[in-house]
């Protein structure tokens, strides 16, 4: 998982999230998947958690990864809502576990299988807050290492 390549928008920030439901604290809160459906709308907000993978890549080169993660659940109380105060309540809760709120926030969700998703962006929609969920890709973060030098002398494509 790659969050700085260039072919992959850059996600929004912690803060950036939590100023976006504050600049609507009575709507709704929906996140739009990267297939373009609209999770549940009841859906509970379940986590807040800062999340630090540390890994050596296929060229040997140490890396971090941080990022604050939610968790979304989709129980069987249909009549149950998160809007963006609510929204905003628990993930103040969550602030100081952080250690910074410029962390990039993603979300997991069951989809059917639980999935991250980074969060891209967000729009008001039919008295909502919508979220916009992006698909996170596999990327070679050593392509000097990995990736055959194609198109050269021996290279293998000509």
């Amino acid at each position: 998982m790659n969050m700085t390549s260039p072919f992959q928008p850059k996600p929004l920030t912690f803060a950036e999230f939590r100023q976006a439901l504050a600049l609507a604290p009575t709507l709704g809160l929906r996140f739009r998947l990267p297939t373009g459906g609209l999770t549940p709308i009841h859906l509970h907000l379940t986590e807040v958690a800062r999340v630090e993978k540390r890994f050596i890549d296929c060229g040997g080169t140490t890396r971090t990864q941080v990022a604050a993660r939610l968790q979304l659940w989709a129980a069987d109380d249909t009549e149950h809502r998160v809007g963006c105060a609510k929204a905003l309540q628990v993930l103040e809760r969550g602030v100081g576990l952080l250690g910074s709120t410029d962390l990039p926030i993603e979300v997991e969700h069951d989809f059917p299988l639980l999935t991250v998703f980074p969060v891209l962006g967000s729009v008001v929609e039919g008295g909502e807050r919508v979220f916009l969920l992006g698909a996170l890709k596999a990327d070679c973060l050593a392509p000097e290492v990995c990736v055959p030098k194609a198109c050269q002398p021996g290279g293998g494509c000509c």
